[in-house]
């Protein structure tokens, strides 16, 4: 019997490929119809669409396809984020947002590295991609308009928090440079005044103007704060959102609160479609990394290739775990695994429960299964 072949890999259609490499203030586009064709290469303003629109027309017309010709083109993800996707979708053009660490670079101490070099690397792995070599990079998911969206008060969460840790501690160093030290607490500006330097004068007027604002500046940022958990928590309280059920759910376990509940699912959980445990240790950076070759094996530690935002709560969430949850069977693997070892050995196991525990967190979110042991909470919030 003759063996059969899709039309896809035995006669691909006449295609126009597009590589974008993306900056600030330029776009440099790299053209081409296959491999061993020396790429046309252009450079748009960016964001200027119009132009882009042009050149595609343009080198249609220079490589002898019709306007009916499909483009299939990637960029690499990065601060320009996915507008641009939603707009070449838009325009019928199929394209493919790639991440940037999976590319394949030469692993010289030192390479050479240039926009044309890059343009070029891109448009021979789209190639390669299109005739079947699916593992030539990693395609990054494009999140929804709205996925994206709700990941915004969760990320200024964090952003502010961090904001008002700087500031406290700009505050702290400005009267550390005079020999002082003053609580920042609500009072700071009351007690500011009657602060004494060591030879007992007092702070010159533009140090205090300055400590005046700096303090300002934290009570706003604590304002702001405070208002977006206001808000997550009337979310939490009234949204029919499948998402925001999803985090009432999370909710429902002891050792998981708001932050990590609201994170897991806004960020992770609540649009990616994961089809297995492998995928979720995977995407989330906690996948174990070996090492073979020849005799040698080791093992290099947690890829860190997935999201951060997930990976550091995850950790985080783990020891939490052990706490509020010692009876669960993902404790119990802990401690006989790790729990008499040294300060070293835990924190490597502590990773490795991080992986587990959201396996299990993902099995429980799809199936109502809830992991072995745990303990539910009497109230949510």
């Amino acid at each position: 019997m003759a063996a059969t072949r899709e039309d896809e890999y035995s006669a691909l259609a006449p295609v126009l490929y597009l590589a974008f490499e993306l900056g600030n203030d330029f776009w440099k586009l790299g053209f081409t119809i296959g491999m061993g064709q020396r790429p046309r290469e252009r450079n748009i303003g960016a964001r200027d669409v119009d132009a882009l629109e042009r050149e595609i027309h343009l080198a249609k017309k220079r490589f002898g396809l019709p306007e009916t010709a499909p483009v299939l083109s990637c960029y690499e993800a990065g601060r320009d984020g996915f507008w641009l996707h939603r707009y070449l979708l838009e325009q019928g053009i199929q394209n493919l947002v790639v991440d940037s660490s999976s590319i394949e670079v030469n692993r010289r101490q030192r390479r050479a590295k240039t926009d044309h070099m890059d343009v070029g690397k891109l448009l021979g792995q789209l190639i390669r991609y299109r005739s079947g070599e699916r593992k030539v990079w990693s395609v990054v998911r494009v999140p929804s308009p709205k996925d994206e969206d709700d990941r915004q008060l969760h990320r200024e969460l964090s952003t502010l928090k961090k904001e008002r840790t700087r500031q406290i501690n700009r505050i702290k160093g400005l009267l550390a440079g005079h020999g002082l030290r003053l609580p920042v607490k609500a009072d700071f500006l009351q007690r500011l005044e009657s602060i004494r330097t060591w030879d007992g004068s007092p702070l010159l007027p533009r140090l205090q103007a300055r400590l005046v604002r700096e303090v300002e500046r934290l009570e706003l940022v604590g304002r702001q704060i405070q208002e977006l958990e206001r808000e997550r928590v009337r979310e939490i309280r009234h949204s029919p959102d499948p998402k925001v059920e999803q985090v009432r759910a999370l909710l429902r376990l002891n050792g998981i609160g708001l932050n990590s509940s609201w994170q897991f699912i806004m960020e992770f959980f609540g649009w990616r479609e994961f089809r297995s445990g492998k995928e979720v240790g995977g995407l989330s950076g906690l996948a174990p990394t070996p090492y073979q070759s020849g005799s040698s094996t080791r093992e290099q530690g947690m890829s860190k290739a997935g999201n951060r935002h997930i990976r550091a709560m995850a950790v985080e969430i783990a020891w939490g775990w052990l706490r509020y949850q010692p009876d669960s069977a993902l404790t119990r693997w802990y401690q006989e695994r790790f729990g008499a070892g040294s300060s070293r050995v835990r924190r490597i196991g502590i990773v490795a429960l991080a992986r587990r525990l959201l396996v299990e967190l993902w099995r429980y979110l799809e199936t109502g299964a809830i992991p072995e042991g745990a303990v539910l909470k009497t109230r949510l919030i």
